[in-house]
């Protein structure tokens, strides 16, 4: 579970000290997509990123070492935020992806594939059209199941099914998330790992790296959990709630007003 913060500054009221911890460093940029590049929607596929944030984010790239990690099928969010210059882990970290000619490849969970097959099929066949509102997404290591649009007074229904399912097949954990459950792989491995493994892979674990970490969900929180005392974890939060990072940005909206500010300061950096 995440821990309260009790300490949770504005990331945009603290720039000067945030600033000041990148001073002599490199800095290395993990964002979250859903809920922190883009706002959260009733569909997972309606997730348009917005072109003034790509643009952000491309010019980001120029200056900062810059991934995406994201409970997103790897495809899928790589079609979604549409740069090739940048890293990628999908699947909260199951599936990884560098740029053309920085080739790095990680996958965990091959053996859990036919698990995931089966609970898929079961989730659909005990779901399908009895709830309506809910959404079944199945992606390569994970299977998430959407009730943002059901009716509030079934969610324990669908609960209740998506546990039945997992309680059938022990190769497989729950997690949950905002208006969301999910099936993956009872693997130690998550979005935190995912973070580390990228670090270490491209020679970025030194002292002289500050990894950053944005993202808006549960799932971010091993992220957060993993950068404490070595980094900075940034919740994307309209409302201060518990959690292990130590600033806050409100929204997508603030979070590219962040990235802006860090531009702007890689700009005055290479000026000096």
């Amino acid at each position: 579970m995440a821990k309260r913060n009790e300490k949770l500054f504005s990331a945009i009221k603290q720039l000067k000290e945030i600033f000041q911890q990148m001073l002599g460093k490199r800095a290395a940029v993990f964002l979250d997509y859903d809920g922190t590049l883009t706002p959260i929607v009733s569909r997972p596929e309606d997730a348009v990123l917005d072109p003034k944030m790509r643009q952000t984010l491309k010019e980001l790239t120029a200056n900062y070492f810059v991934a995406v990690i994201s409970g997103r099928d790897l495809p899928d969010v790589q079609n979604l935020v549409g740069l090739d210059d940048i890293f990628y882990a999908g699947s909260h970290g199951f599936d990884i992806a560098g740029p053309q000619g920085r080739r790095v490849a990680h996958q965990s969970g091959q053996e859990f594939l036919p698990a995931l097959d089966r609970a898929e099929a079961t989730l659909r066949a005990r779901l399908g059209n009895n709830l309506p509102g809910v959404q079944i997404e199945r992606k390569k290591f994970s299977i998430a199941v959407h009730y943002r649009r059901a009716d509030a007074g079934r969610v324990g229904e669908v609960e209740q099914v998506v546990d039945q399912v997992q309680a059938e097949s022990s190769r497989l954990r729950k997690t949950g998330g905002k208006k969301i459950f999910e099936l993956q792989p009872d693997l130690d491995w998550h979005k935190g790992k995912a973070l580390l493994w990228l670090l270490d892979r491209l020679g970025l674990e030194g002292p002289e790296v500050l990894p950053f970490y944005l993202g808006d969900d549960v799932t971010d929180e091993d992220a957060f959990r993993v950068l404490e005392g070595r980094g900075i974890g940034i919740a994307v939060q309209e409302t201060p709630a518990p959690t292990a990072a130590r600033y806050r940005l409100r929204d997508p909206k603030e979070v590219q007003k962040f990235l802006k500010a860090l531009l702007i300061f890689a700009k005055e950096s290479q000026s000096e």
